[in-house]
């Protein structure tokens, strides 16, 4: 396959990505009320969010949080972009990218102790890690090797997913945690073809839709501690 079908090829996955997560933010979502559109549910959950006691240890939490995924998703937006397009820059973007991951991990130390907070970092820093996979072979044209990469990817993401259902079943649910970082790579792929195309205004407006589903997913981690430790707060 030439390098400008595999492009194509590339380019025409991050569509199909596209397309499957606005038609599933359209899907009604069982609530007492009727859902809202995508755009509306993000910000009423931001007016929800900017309504509570910003003093209270919760909302600190909820701050804190936020902060971490906040430098996830903006370390990984610098680091892709340098990946293609800025190789004198990529190693110290890179090393702050793994730094976030033990910052993450670190983050559940007081709930669920260090050997956790460990082995979340561990993981992390196995997402970073697969994703160089992933952007080599779309770079160089390795068809065989991206959709192997992806998988990889992917696969790591449900460890994710399973190791914080085992930390908290009951609010951090499969159903929950794996649809939600299932997106955060689908919506990674979809800014990653935008940069390596060059296309920096579809690359912003696709991160921007990154970052506001990473803000759902930091929140409803820090809701869960939140309700499975209330002596803490």
């Amino acid at each position: 396959m030439s390098r400008f079908s595999f492009h194509r090829h590339f380019i025409a996955l991050a569509i199909l990505i596209v397309t499957a997560i606005a038609l599933a933010a359209c899907q009604p979502v069982p609530s007492p009320t009727p859902a809202a559109a995508p755009a509306e549910a993000v910000a009423e959950h931001t007016m929800e969010m900017a309504a509570t006691d910003l003093s209270s240890p919760a909302s600190q939490l909820h701050g804190a949080m936020r902060k971490l995924w906040a430098d996830h998703m903006q370390w990984t937006y610098i680091t892709v972009d340098n990946f293609f397009n800025n190789e004198a820059a990529l190693q110290p973007a890179l090393d702050r990218l793994l730094l976030n991951q033990k910052h993450i991990g670190q983050a559940i130390a007081p709930y669920y102790g260090q050997e956790a907070a460990d082995k979340l970092a561990e993981l992390l820093t196995e997402h970073i890690t697969g994703a160089v996979p992933v952007l080599t072979a779309a770079k160089t044209g390795d068809e065989a090797g991206l959709d192997q990469a992806l998988a990889d990817w992917h696969a790591n993401a449900k460890e994710i997913a399973n190791f914080l259902s085992a930390a908290n079943p009951e609010h951090w649910p499969p159903s929950a945690t794996e649809p939600m970082l299932k997106q955060h790579i689908d919506t990674t792929v979809a800014y990653s073809v935008d940069l390596l195309k060059g296309d920096y205004a579809a690359a912003i407006q696709h991160y921007d839709e990154a970052y506001d589903h990473m803000m759902m997913l930091a929140d409803t981690l820090a809701q869960g501690l939140v309700a499975s430790f209330p002596e803490k707060f």
